[in-house]
């Protein structure tokens, strides 16, 4: 049979590796940076954009979606093309990808320090970033779908299957959770509220992290080990129940992070089920992996490259056991809200998808620049500083996790909370956080290390931008003998429908009873839109991130109720836009702030001074002061808009309500800023503190209120 001769494109491989290790040292530095602030609160000094309630989305994207992301599409269109003998279907399409992808990296990098931020956790970014974002990733689908049509091999390989998955799922994920209202090219709404945009939110959350941060890497794991190993993958049969089972099971377990919420208790069970099936595909794909270097052990004593890669797919395997371990009620009911999850998503992140990088990058470098690594013993220094790192890091918040739940559900043998103040966790579990600063110090010093070898194998090496290979064609017109999963494997087009309806199946389970029952999310006539004043400071909350330290979503514990208040309910969420229950308390729970009959219940005037100086009302605050926001006059050209835009969601505001926001508006501010000036404060009622004192005053106030008359009403 004729060979044909082609060529691969190392270009854009070499971009997006050199992308990955750009933004992964920014990343990692803002990460940092944000550790910093929870031991050094004031460190920012009133900067509105540094502080962690901004930085701490810009970290979790730019690891995510910059670091993880250029290297996820650094494998992709490196060995896609060797694994179909293909080039890439279009250069044109690839160079699309990479320029549009960065500057969707640039654009967050912008507008979330900026406080730009729809507050969905993975899913910050505003709409018009959120339609560039699904415009480059069709572009890069077509860009993969149509290379695996003109490939010159028969079967797709494990590693191929992978990549389709990631690129159908992402999308369908992206397109479902960002659909929003725009009220203006800043500031939108999504169409879901309360409880069932929690269920949208965690259902792309927890799959984010499953089809962004784990398939693709499988991918590359399937695809590097064998080949820094020099050995076949361990278990084709294996391979395929890994991918099939995973794919399947996944897209079911997003509940598991709304466990003891407000979330139906048949969804939860959902999410648990489902999770704990997970352990056996992901620990398929570990002992794949890992099965794979047998008899090449000796070779992993030596070789850097294998030693990251061993670790990476190990710390694979402690986090999906951990994971559903989680998922369990019982555990969840310990773990939730404390900082056992962060520790168990940084194992994952610098573990997994850090160490495969490395390796991937330490590996790949000599290849494109045909050269040998400019250290091995830096490689090897990069190794210990990363592994040291990660479990200096992640180790003394298992301890901070245990700690904080421990003593928030300690009761006194008079039966009183031990601990009623939230403060004393917090002032327990400093030294873990100082801990982690010296973990992610030993974990970034290792990227330095790597980026100086980078460096130094590039310029003593020299670029090779194209590689000539040569393969028979593929013949479609001959006979296929094979059956079953092989057969499938040579019609990608109907392997990537199987894999759409595969992850569409328990969404759609999820979400059909969720939105099509009404006795899902139980009405409570007391419960009431917020004013408009109430809204333009709910915006403010969410601008500064508020949501990323305190919850409002208060579990049905003895402990919760008698800390924050009555247990929260579906039906007191309908109007958020978006939803608010949070994921990590640094802080106390807010669900109940406004309650004048709480035990907790604070002031406007305490408020005002907490946001000028949280130390000046607690001692031992981590929080940072706000002071731009006493100072920054409160933006309402935008107001009725947002009431237009709320009204068209079902809000039910008063006919032609939006005509008279501004006014309502400025009455209740003018009452709550009259107020502490007679408390002897000096403000004016236009600031930006007025509108969010009037937010918070009102949390937890609807089911308190004897009367479901409209709190809009003419009187």
């Amino acid at each position: 049979m004729e060979l044909q001769k082609f060529t691969y494109d190392n270009r854009l491989s070499s971009l997006f590796l050199k992308a990955t290790i750009l933004w992964g040292l920014v990343g990692m530095l803002v990460g940092l940076t944000i550790a910093i602030e929870l031991i050094w609160p004031t460190m920012t000094n009133g900067i509105s954009w540094l502080s962690f309630g901004r930085l701490r989305p810009l970290h979790t994207n730019a690891v995510i979606f910059a670091f993880v992301g250029n290297g996820m599409f650094t494998a992709i269109y490196y060995s896609t093309p060797r694994l179909l003998k293909t080039p890439m279907y279009s250069e044109l399409l690839g160079r699309i990808h990479f320029w549009g992808w960065q500057l969707i990296i640039v654009a967050a990098a912008i507008t979330l320090p900026l406080g730009i931020s729809v507050s969905k956790e993975y899913a910050e970014l505003e709409w018009p970033i959120d339609i560039a974002i699904a415009l480059v990733w069709v572009v890069f689908g077509i860009n993969l779908i149509m290379t695996t049509v003109k490939r010159r091999v028969k079967h797709i390989y494990v590693a191929i299957w992978f990549y389709i998955a990631t690129f159908v799922t992402v999308a369908v994920l992206h397109i479902v959770n960002s659909i929003n209202l725009p009220v203006s090219f800043f500031k939108s709404y999504p169409v879901y509220a309360g409880v069932q945009d929690a269920l949208v939110q965690w259902w792309y959350g927890h799959n984010a992290v499953a089809f962004f941060l784990t398939t693709p890497y499988l991918g590359l794991m399937y695809y590097f080990i064998p080949k820094a190993a020099n050995r076949p993958i361990y278990s084709y049969k294996l391979s395929i129940i890994h991918f099939w089972a995973l794919i399947f099971i996944y897209i079911w377990a997003g509940p598991h992070h709304l466990l003891y919420s407000a979330l139906p208790d048949w969804a939860q069970a959902l999410g648990v089920v489902f999770s704990i099936m997970l352990i056996a595909p992901s620990w398929g794909g570990m002992i794949n992996g890992l099965l794979t270097l047998r008899g090449a052990w000796d070779k992993v004593r030596e070789d850097p490259v294998l030693k990251m890669f061993v670790v990476g797919v190990t710390a694979y395997g402690m986090a999906t056991f951990e994971g559903p371990m989680l998922s369990l009620k019982s555990v969840n009911a310990i773990s939730h809200f404390t900082d056992w999850t962060i520790a168990h998503v940084h194992i994952g992140a610098l573990g997994w998808n850090g160490m495969l990088t490395f390796g991937m990058i330490y590996w790949l470098l000599p290849r494109l620049y045909k050269t040998k690594l400019f250290s091995i013993k830096l490689a090897n220094a990069h190794f210990w500083l990363a592994t040291t790192g990660m479990l200096f890091f992640a180790i003394p918040l298992y301890f901070a996790g245990f700690t904080q739940s421990l003593m928030w559900k300690e009761f006194t043998e008079e039966g009183f909370l031990k601990y009623p103040n939230f403060i004393e966790t917090v002032t327990q579990i400093l030294p873990m956080y100082w801990i982690r600063v010296l973990g992610g110090t030993l974990y970034i010093t290792g990227v330095i290390l790597m980026i100086y070898n980078a460096v130094k194998t590039i310029k003593q090496g020299s670029f090779i931008p194209e590689e000539q290979d040569e393969a028979p064609a593929l013949d479609i017109r001959k006979p296929n003998p094979d059956k079953g999963h092989r057969r499938l494997e040579g019609k990608p087009v109907l392997f990537t429908v199987l894999s759409l309806v595969a992850i569409l199946i328990g969404g759609l389970v999820e979400f059909i009873p969720m939105f099509m029952i009404k006795s899902n999310v139980p009405t409570i006539a007391s419960v009431q839109p917020y004013t408009p004043l109430e809204l333009e400071g709910r915006d403010i909350y969410i601008r500064e991130g508020c949501y990323t330290c305190h919850s409002q979503m208060i579990r049905p514990f003895r402990s919760e109720v008698e800390r924050y208040g009555d247990y929260t309910k579906a039906g007191e969420t309908v109007y958020d836009r978006p939803f608010q229950f949070g994921s990590k308390r640094t802080g106390p729970d807010l669900a109940r702030e406004g309650v004048k009959t709480s035990r907790n219940y604070k002031p406007d005037a305490w408020h005002y001074n907490h946001f000028m100086s949280p130390q000046k009302m607690v001692a031992e605050s981590i929080m940072p002061p706000y002071p731009w926001i006493i100072e920054n006059d409160l933006n309402t050209s935008t107001t009725a808009g947002k009431i237009r835009a709320m009204m068209k969601l079902g809000v039910p505001y008063p006919d032609g309500f939006d005509t008279k926001a501004l006014d309502h508006l400025q009455k209740q501010a003018n009452q709550i800023a009259q107020g502490l000036r007679d408390g002897g404060i000096d403000v004016e009622d236009q600031k930006e503190v007025i509108a969010l004192i009037a937010y918070i005053q009102r949390l937890g106030t609807d089911i308190h209120r004897e009367s479901n008359e409209s709190i809009f009403s003419e009187n």
